[in-house]
């Protein structure tokens, strides 16, 4: 942990103060020492999305950007004793002392949002690809007018990121599916930093940071996001949708 003044001392006791009466499963003590992150496998070979994504993109993309994210993150958690929810940590990121919101936001961010995007993946013919059934169809239908409506939306909007960035589908606080995007790795969950009409849960998201997929598209992104739906795990994203309602 590095030095801190009296003052930043002070102000930090005072901040997490405030969050604690505000959020206390996220600030108060937790006996463990609080929480707790990791590099986890991926639930499938390195080259087991291929040929949609190759596998020396997924090596690196695993072994090396997430796991800079995973580094980092417990570094500034070292300063966040009382965090024990990675959700919650990132809904109140502007509650977080000054000097540790942006670590916490890009690489708490990062971990978050690639620990979803291995999940809601799997190989072609082992539940990649196809299309969603049950009560997610039900409403992607109900509020996009059909599949083909969806996958187009969502398309455009992670074609559209410009530089580095995400495509998601959240539920949204009205409680409905939206299609929305964000930059660097924010994503629908970080309140006072996203836009509130575009905060939600996150049940889909794809990364367009080119280290996603240059090595093997260059600049064809238009290319990897349509392969990319063929590795779309459904289950686990109409799973996420149950679980977010």
């Amino acid at each position: 942990m590095k030095n801190m003044t009296r003052r930043d001392a002070l102000k930090s006791t005072a901040i997490l103060g405030a969050a604690a009466a505000l959020r206390p499963s996220l600030f108060a003590q937790h006996p463990a020492g609080g929480l707790r992150v990791g590099l986890k496998d991926l639930p499938y070979d390195y080259d087991a999305l291929e040929p949609a994504i190759d596998a020396e993109t997924m090596r690196i993309h695993h072994g090396r950007h997430h796991a800079g994210y995973v580094n980092n993150l417990k570094t500034a958690l070292e300063e966040i004793p009382g965090a024990t929810s990675m959700e919650g940590l990132l809904r109140d990121i502007p509650l977080l002392p000054e000097s540790l919101q942006t670590t916490v936001r890009n690489n708490g961010g990062g971990h978050w949002n690639h620990d979803l995007f291995w999940t809601i993946m799997a190989p072609p013919g082992q539940g990649g690809g196809g299309q969603p059934g049950g009560p997610l169809a039900a409403r992607i239908q109900s509020d996009f007018g059909s599949f083909k409506a969806f996958t187009e939306r969502f398309s455009q909007a992670a074609a559209g990121v410009f530089g580095s960035g995400w495509a998601w589908l959240i539920l949204n606080r009205q409680g409905r599916l939206a299609v929305t995007s964000t930059p660097n790795q924010d994503n629908p969950l970080m309140r006072g930093l996203v836009p509130d009409e575009e905060l939600g849960t996150p049940v889909l998201g794809l990364d367009v940071w080119e280290h996603a997929y240059y090595l093997h598209y260059q600049n064809r992104r238009g290319d990897y996001i349509s392969n990319w739906w063929k590795v779309v795990n459904w289950n686990a994203v109409g799973e996420k949708f149950v679980q977010a309602r």
